[in-house]
């Protein structure tokens, strides 16, 4: 179900009118558009609060669009740009769906979304409390944000339980299975910075002396994703197998569109179209 939720909240990253949306009110450049409309449901925070939330951030990244940001558009402003953005773009997508499907969706997404347990989950929790949408792709949206947060919350404390920190934890995934080009300047750490996480994981037996992941890490990553699979369970529990498959087959011509935005090497970590992989969250 991540594979499908997942897409449709990364509009608000990928697409040309989400962006649009977000330099209207002031928030020139990916990275301001970024940081605030993420950010925005938590309030006016400063970069400590931020750089420890989305956990795969360089500190001096987070510090460059934060707080600043909030001179330039208020976190209310922010919201309001996010899901206008995320709408626009998500009309785009689903123009040749019946509205009767889209309400559906919506509404199966948005039952799934409100059983998300929040303790521990500041993420999800206040993505969670923000209030419901007016029209259903506002409510599709904003129910995927929801349970995207809640799963990257969970992803989120299995990474803390494996002891690594942040800029090892993407230093690892890019010997593993994703890209260093793209990674290490999309979270802002430094070749010093990569290279001694390289070494520290080497000698925390996660790389080989080469250079390539373990067994040992891969075995401790696959337990990451069953954990990050666990804490996500209760949406889905709750929505029971016979609605969730139902949400699955309305969500699957949604995501695949929105999938066509989403640059190959990006550091959100979906699997190709039809495989199953591992997660890192963006």
């Amino acid at each position: 179900m991540w594979t499908l939720f997942e897409p449709v909240h990364a509009v608000t990253y990928f697409h040309p009118r989400a962006r649009a949306a977000f330099e209207a009110v002031g928030l020139r450049g990916y990275w301001r558009g970024y940081f605030a409309g993420r950010a925005a449901p938590l309030g006016p925070v400063d970069a400590p609060t931020v750089t420890a939330a989305f956990f795969s951030f360089a500190p001096p990244m987070v510090a460059r669009a934060l707080p600043s940001v909030w001179q330039l558009a208020s976190p209310e402003e922010a919201l309001r740009a996010r899901l206008t953005g995320a709408v626009q773009a998500l009309a785009e997508f689903t123009y040749e769906l019946p509205e009767s499907h889209l309400v559906e969706v919506a509404g199966l997404l948005e039952e799934a979304a409100g059983h998300v347990d929040t303790a521990g989950r500041v993420l999800g929790a206040v993505n969670a409390a923000l209030p419901r949408g007016e029209y259903p792709l506002a409510r599709l949206w904003q129910a995927a944000a929801t349970l995207r947060e809640h799963r990257g919350d969970g992803h989120v404390a299995a990474l803390v339980g494996t002891g690594l920190d942040p800029v090892e934890v993407v230093a690892w995934r890019c010997r593993a299975d994703q890209f260093r080009e793209f990674h290490q300047p999309a979270r802002g750490w430094t070749d010093e910075e990569w290279s001694a996480a390289e070494d520290r994981l080497v000698g925390r037996g996660w790389l080989t002396d080469g250079r390539s992941p373990t067994a040992h890490s891969t075995a401790a990553f696959r337990a990451v994703e069953e954990a990050t699979d666990r804490a996500a369970w209760g949406p889905w529990r709750a929505l029971g197998a016979r609605r969730t498959g139902r949400l699955r087959e309305l969500l699957e011509p949604i995501a695949a569109r929105c999938r066509t935005i989403i640059p190959p090497k990006a550091p959100i970590g979906l699997p190709a179209q039809g495989s199953a992989g591992a997660t890192l969250r963006g």
